[in-house]
């Protein structure tokens, strides 16, 4: 008998269940909502023309090589990433108390901050949104949290956030307690706090000596503004707050499978920064050893040529465009079917996904009958929908929701 045998399977993901199942299915009206990426309005991935751009001319640098990027990564990426995040005038930055740490995306950022969180400083609660993206959870268990709680975010009955839940949720925490924040464009709900709430939330946060972790994904991509999608970051260093903030340039670069993200620190004392790195190179160090260099040398190269930057912001401008665009096409055309119930939170929510309200009948009803393939939480990712398919997918919303009670 094997080893192994007692080995038991464990539950798929579902965003690549579906997407597996999607791939599948035959149907000529298919249609993918599920993937948690951006597609043109053809349907199809997109490299960014910049991004082809510094591409080239990486591959024709012939200075350049394969040899191990250092543990932390590559110092000018991570500057610029953390310059990106903090603001060209951040105070952090120009007092040398904020640094930035080249990791494995966002994921792979959020890994090594809670590591450093619960190995060295030993914190062992954290809190997370109700509901937060999947892997949350997962990984601050992994990296060594003993206790995971939840705050109240989504105000299912009318569809935006629940302040009032949350700030008692918060009230309650224990002293230093991690709270993972969306910074940006919160998945799944596309429901943020306005900057006034954002300075509840940091009243909170300060008067119980609670820790944030803003979680940033999706700086530029939301809006198509790089400073106004920053305003929570920016905001708590402004407050004088010490923090972690995970960045991703999967979406706002295009570069999903080439893992680059950033790690940026805020403390309030320079002098503690040289220990801060050298703890985190040893966690790094018995982890992955050193991050990938092609990522880092494109975004590297975007963000430090004042030229290519522009160019870059044309291009998120363009994404998010697009993603707004499609939600009001969707909004109106729901509106216009007079499908029962209210609407309007599809124009109110921001970034690449959109809680519906359907519920898990409706949503399955929607893969089962019409090939419409969402996640079982009625979350639909917005750049899933094209000019040539939101009629399609109206309709069969409408249908739905005539059918299956929502319960």
């Amino acid at each position: 008998m094997s080893r192994f045998s007692g080995v038991q399977g464990a539950p798929p993901i579902e965003v690549f269940a579906l997407t597996r199942r999607y791939t599948e299915d035959k149907h000529p009206n298919k249609v993918n909502l599920g993937v948690g990426a951006y597609r043109t309005d053809e349907g199809k991935p997109w490299v960014l023309p910049v991004v082809r751009r510094a591409e080239k001319l990486i591959a024709e640098d012939q200075s350049l090589n394969h040899e191990y990027l250092p543990v932390l990564g590559l110092d000018s990426a991570s500057a610029g990433a953390t310059r990106m995040v903090l603001g060209p005038d951040s105070l952090a930055l120009k007092e040398g108390r904020g640094v930035g740490i080249q990791c494995l995306s966002g994921t792979g950022s959020l890994r090594v901050g809670a590591e450093f969180l619960a190995q060295i400083l030993k914190y062992s609660v954290f809190y997370y949104s109700s509901p937060t993206w999947g892997n949350h959870k997962l990984i601050f268990m992994n990296a060594g949290f003993k206790e995971a709680k939840t705050y109240r975010y989504w105000d299912a009955q009318n569809r935006k956030l629940d302040l009032a839940g949350m700030l008692e949720d918060l009230r309650n925490a224990p002293e230093n307690s991690v709270i993972i924040l969306h910074a940006i464009a919160h998945n799944p709900t596309g429901v943020d706090p306005t900057e006034a709430e954002w300075k509840e939330i940091a009243d909170v946060i300060e008067e119980k000596k609670l820790f944030p972790f803003l979680d940033c994904a999706y700086q530029g991509f939301a809006s198509g503004d790089l400073d106004k999608d920053a305003f929570a970051v920016r905001y708590f260093e402004k407050r004088g707050f010490e923090f972690l903030c995970a960045q991703s340039f999967a979406k706002n670069f295009g570069l999903y499978n080439e893992r680059i993200g950033n790690l940026t620190l805020v403390t309030k004392d320079a002098e503690t920064i040289s220990n801060i790195k050298s703890q985190i190179t040893l966690l790094i160090r018995g982890m992955y050893s050193n991050p990938p260099s092609h990522g880092a040398r494109v975004v590297s190269m975007v963000l430090n040529d004042p030229e290519m930057f522009e160019e870059w912001k044309g291009c998120i401008r363009e994404m998010s465009g697009r993603i707004i665009t499609m939600r009001k096409a969707l909004r109106d055309r729901l509106e216009k079917l007079g499908t029962p119930g209210q609407w309007n939170h599809i124009t109110d929510q921001i970034g690449m996904f959109s809680f519906t309200g359907l519920s898990e009948k409706q949503s399955m009803h929607l893969i089962d009958e019409y090939h419409i393939y969402l996640l079982k939480s009625g979350r639909i990712n917005i750049c899933g929908l094209t000019t040539s398919n939101v009629d399609y997918v109206a309709e069969c919303i409408d249908a739905t929701v005539r059918k299956v009670t929502n319960a």
